[in-house]
């Protein structure tokens, strides 16, 4: 199980719309076994979730560790975890979150809490963040070896660089 990139796509599941079950079939283009089991109710959930686990990253955003740490702590107790153990391929064991029994959306919460929970664990509480760009309010995680990460993409990154630069380029012209 690679935590890191459950943490990295738990971003993209809260910047994702999912009205209904067919936006949460696109979101999850990559996962084509899961669509079958895709429900409008699975995007419900979700969206429920995205607006309890918002507050978790505008509280790393702000460095504010206990609003993260109790944030996280708070939703593992309210969507429990239950780690299992995985052999569909033997030579590769590894952990899944939830059992082929359970619905998309617990799949993706637990994918998501245990991969926060453990990037918090790893690389601290402050690695997760809300854009910095101007009229986007995406979020992402910071795997960076610096912590420097700002933007939610590279092209929120691009667009506040042109911006700023072409400041700059207006106020030596004055």
């Amino acid at each position: 199980m690679d935590f890191v990139r459950y943490a990295e796509a738990t971003a993209g599941l809260l910047n994702a719309a999912l009205p209904d079950r067919d936006a949460l079939v696109s979101h999850l283009v990559a996962r084509e076994w899961l669509h079958p089991s895709c429900t409008d109710r699975d995007a419900s959930v979700l969206r429920r979730f995205q607006r309890e686990l918002r507050p978790v990253f505008e509280a790393s955003d702000a460095a504010d560790v206990e609003g993260v740490i109790g944030g996280l702590n708070e939703l593992m107790e309210k969507h429990p975890l239950t780690p299992m153990i995985s052999d569909h391929d033997p030579g590769n064991l590894h952990l899944h979150v939830a059992s082929r029994a359970d619905s998309v959306s617990q799949l993706l919460i637990g994918e998501a809490l245990l991969g926060l929970a453990t990037l918090v664990c790893d690389l601290g509480p402050t690695r997760m963040g809300v854009c910095a760009a101007e009229r986007c309010d995406h979020v992402y995680v910071d795997t960076s070896p610096n912590k420097s990460r700002r933007y939610c993409s590279d092209r929120c990154s691009s667009r506040a660089n042109v911006a700023a630069y072409r400041a700059r380029q207006k106020a030596s012209a004055v």
